[in-house]
C-alpha cells in the first residue's frame, strides 16, 4: 500500500476516529508525526483536524490548531496544516483541556480512517446496514500487549 495519497475526500466517507494524546511536562516535539505522514501517504488515514493543547504548571491553557505552531514542532506540522479542517468546536477542546492535569500538553486528533471506504462502498452496494460500531478500550488492549509481551520472556 504505497502512495495512495487521497487528495480530496470521496463522496463516501471512511469511519472517523479521534484520539487524545497526553504528554506530561509539556515534552511534545512531534517525533509521531512522520509515521502520521505515513499513514496518510498510504491512503490508510486523512487528518481531519488536529489540535494542540499546553496547560502550564499554574493550569493556564493555550489552545492552537497544528497550522499555527511554530518552531521545529510546527515544522513537523506543516504538511498537514494546509489539509486539516476545523471540526472540532470550541467546547470539546476545552472539555478536553479541563482533564489535563498541569504542565502537560496533549494532542488532538480527528481522522478519516480511508483504507475503509472501498469495503463500505461494497457495503452501500450490497444493501447492508450498520448495525453496531464500536472499539475495544485502550486499557483492555494495554491488558492483553502485556501479557503477550510477558509470554516473549
Amino acid at each position: 500500500m504505497t502512495g495512495k495519497t487521497q487528495a480530496k475526500p470521496s463522496p463516501i466517507m471512511g469511519p472517523v476516529d479521534y484520539l487524545v494524546l497526553m504528554f506530561p511536562g509539556n515534552q511534545f516535539r512531534g517525533e509521531i508525526i512522520p509515521e502520521l505522514s505515513r499513514l496518510e501517504k498510504n491512503g490508510i488515514i486523512r487528518v481531519i483536524d488536529m489540535v494542540l493543547v499546553l496547560k502550564d504548571a499554574k493550569g493556564k491553557v493555550l489552545i492552537t490548531e497544528a497550522k499555527n505552531v511554530g518552531g521545529k514542532a510546527g515544522d513537523a506540522f506543516s504538511s498537514f496544516a494546509e489539509k486539516t479542517r476545523e471540526w472540532l468546536s470550541q467546547g470539546d477542546i476545552e472539555a478536553i483541556a479541563g482533564v489535563l492535569p498541569n504542565n502537560c500538553s496533549a494532542g488532538i486528533l480527528l481522522f478519516e480512517n480511508t483504507w475503509a471506504i472501498p469495503f463500505k462502498a461494497a457495503l452501500i452496494r450490497a444493501g447492508a446496514e450498520l448495525v453496531d460500531m464500536g472499539r475495544i478500550p485502550p486499557e483492555a488492549i494495554r491488558k492483553v500487549e502485556m501479557a503477550l509481551a510477558a509470554k516473549e520472556v
